[in-house]
């Protein structure tokens, strides 16, 4: 397979000419190992921090998974180990089919378009990049699991021949899914939205862990066991690589019969991955760049138009703040990093309201989560510029356009943040059924946007710090972190305190008794949110006038 065209098949040698010799399997094998044991070994290279990290990472690792493998092992003989044992496969799959959207970074040889040029076939590179995807910390933290829950689901010697078989299939299986899924979605891993996928991960961490928070409050709470995974279970012991597990406590109980239908849909379901692996593999190397396709196609038939938007504008203000707040919002939608933040910021502002009225503690009040994780998106507002940031303090001459400028950012901010808080609020009052509280509560969380934005303002002048685009995860620049931290850190605290005296008043009016003057606290919150934005834009300006050359070596770090 050395081109894209043509395929990838054996072809007869031309007269004259000599054809490239295809290595074998083994060889292959080998080659693919030492591969990726050499870029594991040149990327810990690079720096001490990475080295510390990996080496932090793979300790912690070995642990948890020592620990677990342990735990597994002591739960067998008992009545539902074979359930857990079935669902923790499970989740192990799922896993190893989306984390490799979200962490593409984690193995460079997940990109097959890599070895293009290279004369290799595609099912010899199928199943030497199968072989070598053991290794790592990830692979070997599965094996561990697949390994207790193996042991905790088989009894008797009989179990003990199924479940080397078993466990081979499963860990075959979740490496398949990571490399076949990884192919059929290469374009995506490989552009612009595979990074901006990969920077909302935090999101997906942030419903992963209220997941797991959720599951062991269930398993743990008064009359709950291992019990309750049972009905999960007998749905999961027909879905691969489960089914292997299932597979077998099935032999442990003499229930052969079941025992290799298990094995045999795992082994079905790998045959297929394998099959679409190889099919994927085969289309990519073979098939047009969609890129080359895209950017061939006539202007016309790629949509847009002169007067695109052109309603929209008219409702933006007409001096230099409309222009800042069009930037600004598109910066929200088109820069991964900003993208993200936002994005985080309203997964999380409606995800811990929902979460905590799941648990049975639920608050209306606790929607001030969306006004907190949005009005911190105001924090640190030239950041996002980057090195650009010359363009906008080349514009700046004085103190108004200082103010506009700020202004058409928290404009920008507000104008999406305003009816999320509402909205998160609103629904907040449907599911704990306290629309009483409302007002009240709405009020406060405006008044918590705007204190937030308002301190958000001259945090951004005052501490600046840079955001590089070509780091990861990483939303600082070395030497920055600390900074940064202080600066929302101090921003939460101010904020707080500057939304006190509404909620002093809300609190006032229950004391006293005064519950039919609690809708006052809306239109109250309110205005004393648009007042502090007003009042912190205004203070801000002339700083930020003053301080360009500042702001512009902070944020170009």
């Amino acid at each position: 397979m050395s081109t894209r065209t043509g395929t990838p098949t054996s072809t007869p040698a031309v007269p004259g000419t000599s054809t490239p010799a295809t290595p074998g399997t083994v060889a292959l094998t080998g080659t693919f190992a030492r591969l990726k044991l050499a870029l594991l070994r040149n990327g810990l290279r690079q720096s001490a921090g990475r080295r510390a990290l990996f080496v932090t990472a793979a300790v912690l690792v070995a642990l948890f998974a020592a620990a677990q493998l342990l735990g597994l092992v002591l739960l067998r003989g008992h009545d539902h180990a074979g359930a857990l044992a079935v669902c923790l496969v499970g989740l192990l799959a799922l896993g190893w089919a989306f984390l490799p959207l979200f962490f593409p970074g984690g193995d460079e040889t997940l990109d097959p378009t890599r070895l293009v040029m290279l004369p290799l076939r595609p099912r010899s590179t199928v199943t030497a990049l199968l072989l070598t995807s053991v290794i790592g910390i990830g692979p070997l933290f599965t094996v561990a699991m697949v390994a207790g829950a193996v042991v905790a689901a088989g009894r008797g010697a009989a179990a003990g021949v199924v479940a080397v078989v078993a466990g081979v299939l499963a860990v075959l299986v979740c490496l398949a899914l990571a490399r076949a899924v990884a192919t059929a979605n290469v374009g995506l891993l490989t552009s612009r939205k595979g990074r901006d996928l990969a920077l909302l991960s935090g999101l997906l961490v942030a419903v992963g862990v209220q997941a797991v928070n959720l599951g062991i409050q269930r398993l743990s709470g008064p009359g709950s066991g291992l019990d309750v995974l049972e009905p999960i279970a007998r749905v999961l012991r027909w879905v691969p690589p489960a089914s292997a597990v299932d597979a077998v406590g099935a032999a442990g109980d003499g229930a052969w019969g079941r025992a290799a239908l298990g094995l045999g849909l795992t082994a079905a379901a790998l045959a297929l991955l394998l099959w679409w692996w190889e099919r994927g593999l085969t289309k990519l190397m073979t098939a047009p760049d969609s890129s080359t396709l895209r950017a061939a196609e006539p202007a016309a038939t790629r949509g847009g138009g002169p007067g695109r938007g052109a309603w929209a504008a008219r409702l933006l203000p007409a001096d230099r703040s409309g222009p800042v707040m069009v930037r600004s919002l598109r910066y929200a939608w088109r820069d991964p990093k900003t993208r993200s933040a936002w994005a985080s910021g309203m997964g999380v502002g409606l995800l811990i309201p929902v979460v905590t009225v799941v648990q049975g503690g639920g608050s209306i009040y606790v929607a001030c989560w969306a006004s907190g994780m949005l009005g911190l998106q105001m924090y640190n507002q030239f950041g996002q510029d980057y090195s650009g940031f010359w363009l906008v303090a080349s514009t700046i001459s004085g103190r108004e356009d200082a103010y506009l400028e700020l202004r058409g950012r928290a404009l920008a901010l507000l104008a999406v943040a305003v009816p999320f808080v509402v909205l998160v609020v609103v629904g907040g009052a449907a599911l704990v059924g306290d629309w009483a509280a409302l007002p009240e509560a709405l009020g406060i969380a405006l008044a918590l946007l705007g204190a937030l934005v308002a301190t958000g303002a001259p945090a951004s002048v005052r501490l600046p710090y840079s955001v590089p685009q070509d780091s990861g995860f990483r939303n600082a620049a070395p030497g920055q972190g600390a900074l940064a931290g202080f600066s929302i850190f101090a921003g939460m605290i101010v904020g707080a305190l500057l939304c006190a005296p509404v909620v002093a008043l809300t609190v006032w009016l229950h004391v006293a008794d005064l519950h039919g003057w609690l809708w006052l606290v809306l239109p109250l919150g309110a205005g004393y949110a648009w007042l502090l934005v007003a009042g912190a834009l205004r203070l801000a300006a002339p700083q930020l006038a003053r301080r360009l050359p500042e702001i512009l070596a902070a944020v170009s770090r």
